[in-house]
């Protein structure tokens, strides 16, 4: 079984060889088969030259173009229409999360035949480092007001750095977020429409290099706009989405 590992990429040169040189080991250590598929978001900086460096080298690591107007959620997408594998994760370029954590989930949804796997930052297992204390306070706000709309036992909804297997793409799509309320939809769509999930703890690492591309004051209306969105299909569709047993 075959894991796609989709990391979007924009302005990512200090850690985009780390994170994907990471990944490829740790999935190489365990025996995965698997190939590291980045999205160039229409980075400015030296992304691009140093991923077809790395790609000429690797036969794991292959990358594209985002050829969009670009935005974290079409850039995912772009890597969701371009993947290869029986899995697919999305991680983030910044080396933010443990590669070790998705060996784990990986297995696990082999294991037990799972629709999909997500990450929580925030189970008692798990280790965040240097997460900045006022995003850490709206996150918390956001996934509990989640939890009480949906009724759902998940505390990290918001969270990116999770896995789904090929057909749960196709079962949760055509995918409407352009920005990072693309990492909301994707779980809530899946759990909305009866796919089989598993939570398991991951670890979580602020970057080092860089800068975070999520700004709150933008993305606020965006993340209202697709809970709302995804409450209606809840409440109203009356499990015409639903997956088919």
């Amino acid at each position: 079984m075959k894991l796609s590992v989709v990391i979007p990429a924009y302005n990512e040169e200090g850690s985009i060889e780390k994170t994907t040189l990471a990944f490829d080991a740790e999935l190489n250590k365990q025996k995965i088969d698997h190939e590291i598929l980045v999205v160039n978001d229409g980075s400015k900086d030296k992304t691009e030259s140093i991923l077809k460096k790395l790609s000429s080298k690797n036969k794991n690591l292959r990358y594209v173009n985002n050829p969009t107007p670009g935005g974290f959620g079409l850039a995912v997408r772009c890597g969701l229409d371009n993947f290869n594998g029986d899995y697919a994760a999305i991680v983030m370029a910044d080396m933010s999360d443990d590669p070790k954590n998705l060996v784990k989930m990986y297995k696990k949804a082999v294991r037990e035949n799972l629709d999909a796997v997500f990450g929580s930052r925030f189970h008692p297992e798990s280790k965040v480092s240097d997460y900045p204390k006022f995003k850490l306070f709206i996150n918390r706000i956001v996934n509990f007001f989640i939890k009480i709309l949906f009724f759902i036992n998940y505390n990290d909804t918001t969270n990116a750095f999770k896995l789904y297997k090929k057909e749960t793409i196709k079962g949760i799509s055509p995918l409407i977020s352009k920005h990072f309320n693309l990492t909301v939809e994707m779980p809530l769509k899946t759990i909305i429409r009866g796919y089989s999930y598993a939570v398991i703890p991951t670890n979580w690492t602020n970057r080092t290099t860089g800068e975070s591309k999520l700004r709150l004051k933008e993305m606020g209306s965006r993340y209202l706009f697709i809970i709302l969105y995804s409450l209606v299909e809840k409440f109203f569709s009356r499990g015409d989405y639903r997956k088919k047993k």
